[in-house]
């Protein structure tokens, strides 16, 4: 890991340094575009020569014409500085234009290719680490820095072409204008390091004050956005009539981003006015210098005008020097941003990890688990000691909040324990790979996310030329989906969602639970989790699919969880929660026989799964029917 010290506006933020992140970045565009680098060192000779080459050019032309030849001899003379002048200007010319041509995009290419990384780090990031506000304020500060072309990783690369073009075109000045007058040196350098402080003044502060602190206000504004434009929001901001309330709450967003963008237009206001008066300044000492020579050294017109040129070079390289290296300073503190990113030490050490032993059946048991959230005054999760056998059906029940979800993501690996440990065939879970892990679970959860992919794609989440298309059709007939596909000119090739597609087909909350049956099926995994997937579901409705899913599984492990109890009366055992406590367990005879909670919670939602009761079989009739009819139970 690289060298760098904490900073203090987020723990996880780390400063690098300039010289270490250019090593950084020439490294990145060796890595990923070579060529890049050979072009941006055309740039500089080039662009650099062509800022004096004409001030040079012309003392040649007037010393030829004022140097006393006679017509032919000055002809001639001028015939073959103007040729090699033409031929050296369109090489450079060429060369230049080549550069800035080609560069650009191969610029862009390399920042593409580290946006890549970026989200591939992002994609493989521990799942909790996602919910603890310093990890998204630094990945939200590593999507600003690959976000634009002069700002962040690339904005070092333009901006070290740039300074390294004002380098060179200062130490070949620099000579010149020493001997004219070393005075004028000292002078052009205290205005130019007096302007370059204050710039540099600026800007930190506006990183510190205005885009550092804008960086929360970023993810807020996506989310407001997302959610005033997003059709899953639609019709609860109708019918709640949210529209003013969601509007104050993105005007206040706004009023603290103006306020930023206000501080950040007033400095560098302040800036720019003191870059015209400095300018001025420095012009005044150039004219002064050089008429002084003219009378002190008995200046000829043509070095006057050599002379002029360089030290207007020398000024304006040294200026933009300074200038261009405060924006290389604040394109290497958004590189921070990126690099602390990339470098988070929150990532698993898999180098040690054994491989998942083969086996046609696994037990997993939790042994004393328990588990807080971030931040949290109380584990969600507390000393829970249960067992998944081999083809085992389990019902995970309780109300809401009762740390069943939890439960499932750490069976499942989303999050380790804070204590206690869980073990596969014996061995804590800790010791495998988590990709080899996953491989074993098909899991359905409650929010199901609908890609936009192909149909298939979606079923078998992998590219259609890897699906297994015979497979995939017959998993979702099976799921329920076949009339659906019948319905579909383009069958399982038909694309989902209209976003990147026109033709596009959005799917029904019924039809997309189906379709999430559907990918567990095709994934063939030995342990099946559903995690409230039927919630849209009537209950009636819920029972059905999870009795006919439970017939497709076969002898595979099963966890079903719910605070509805469709599920329990086909499972082996119940594990019902409370609290954050594993209260009762049992078969569900056990349980009902035990009187307890689970009887309780039984018996209250028991009239939601029977059909056709009359008065006399069910005293509340129309509290069934009104039940059914909304698929809620009493206890939602």
């Amino acid at each position: 890991m690289s060298e760098y010290k904490e900073s203090k506006d987020n723990p996880l933020h780390k400063e690098f340094g300039i010289w270490s992140n250019t090593v950084f970045i020439l490294r990145k565009m060796a890595q990923y575009c070579p060529s890049s680098i050979f072009l941006v060192i055309l740039g500089v000779v080039c662009g650099s020569v062509l800022q004096y080459f004409w001030g040079i050019f012309g003392k040649y032309v007037i010393d030829i014409i004022t140097g006393g030849y006679d017509t032919d001899t000055a002809v001639g003379r001028l015939v073959i500085v103007i040729a090699a002048a033409g031929v050296i200007v369109t090489l450079l010319t060429v060369g230049n234009s080549f550069s800035n041509a080609k560069v650009w995009y191969k610029l862009i290419a390399v920042r593409m290719e580290m946006i890549l990384e970026r989200i591939e780090r992002v994609l493989n990031l521990k799942y909790e680490m996602l919910e603890k506000p310093d990890v998204l304020d630094v990945a939200e500060r590593a999507a600003q820095a690959t976000g634009g072309n002069y700002n962040g990783v690339e904005g070092m690369m333009h901006r070290m072409q740039e300074i390294a073009t004002n380098a060179f075109t200062l130490v070949v000045t620099f000579v010149a204008v020493t001997v004219l007058d070393w005075r004028l040196i000292i002078a052009l350098i205290v205005f130019g390091v007096l302007e370059f402080l204050y710039f540099r003044y600026v800007i930190k502060k506006d990183k510190k004050e205005v885009w550092d602190k804008l960086s929360p206000m970023w993810r807020q504004n996506h989310y407001m956005e997302r959610v005033t434009q997003d059709f899953d929001f639609a019709k609860d901001i109708r019918l709640f009539s949210l529209s003013s309330f969601l509007a104050k709450k993105q005007e206040k967003i706004y009023e603290k981003r103006f306020e930023r963008l206000a501080l950040h237009e007033e400095m560098w206001f302040r800036y720019n006015l003191l870059a015209r008066i400095t300018y001025i300044i420095i012009q005044v000492c150039i004219y002064g210098a050089l008429y002084l020579a003219i009378f002190n050294k008995d200046l000829a017109v043509g070095n006057f005008t050599m002379f002029l040129s360089l030290a207007i070079a020398f000024s304006g390289a040294l200026t933009n020097f300074l200038n261009r290296f405060g924006d290389f300073k604040r394109a290497s503190l958004e590189t921070d941003d990126y690099r602390s990113f990339m470098e988070l030490d929150v990532f698993d050490d898999e180098k040690d990890c054994m491989d998942i032993p083969e086996a046609d059946k696994y037990e997993i048991e939790f042994v004393n688990v328990s588990y807080r959230y971030h931040k949290a005054e109380k584990d969600a999760l507390t000393g829970l000691n249960l067992t998944l056998k081999p083809g085992e059906k389990l019902a995970v029940v309780g109300l809401n909040g009762a740390g069943k979800s939890t439960m499932i993501k750490l069976l499942l690996r989303i999050y380790d324990p804070t204590d206690g440990y869980i073990t596969l065939n014996g061995t804590d879970i800790r010791k495998f790979r988590r990709k080899d892990y996953y491989r074993l679970f098909a899991p359905v959860f409650q929010n199901i996310e609908i890609f936009a992919f192909l149909l298939g794609e979606n079923i078998s989440l992998k590219p259609m030329e890897k699906t297994d298309r015979d497979k995939a059709f017959n998993c979702a007939s099976e799921s329920g989906l076949e009339e659906k596909i019948a319905s579909l000119t383009k069958g399982i090739d038909t694309p989902l969602t209209n976003i990147v597609e026109d033709d596009g087909v959005d799917l029904s909350g019924g039809e997309k639970q189906k379709l999430a049956l559907a990918r567990a099926l095709y994934k063939g995994a030995k342990i099946v989790v559903l995690d409230e997937p039927t919630s849209a579901l009537d209950a009636l409705a819920e029972q059905a699919l999870y009795e006919k899913f439970d017939d497709m599984i076969g002898e595979k492990s099963a966890v079903y969880i719910s605070h509805r109890l469709a599920s329990t009366r086909f499972c082996d055992n119940v594990a019902m929660f409370a609290d954050g406590k594993m209260i009762e367990y049992g078969t569900h005879d056990e349980l009902m026989e035990k009187n307890g909670e689970y009887a309780n919670m039984f018996n209250t939602q028991a009239q939601y799964y029977q059909e056709d009761l009359g008065p006399e079989k069910n005293g509340t009739e129309s509290g069934s029917a009104a039940g059914m009819e909304s698929g809620v139970s009493v206890n939602e």
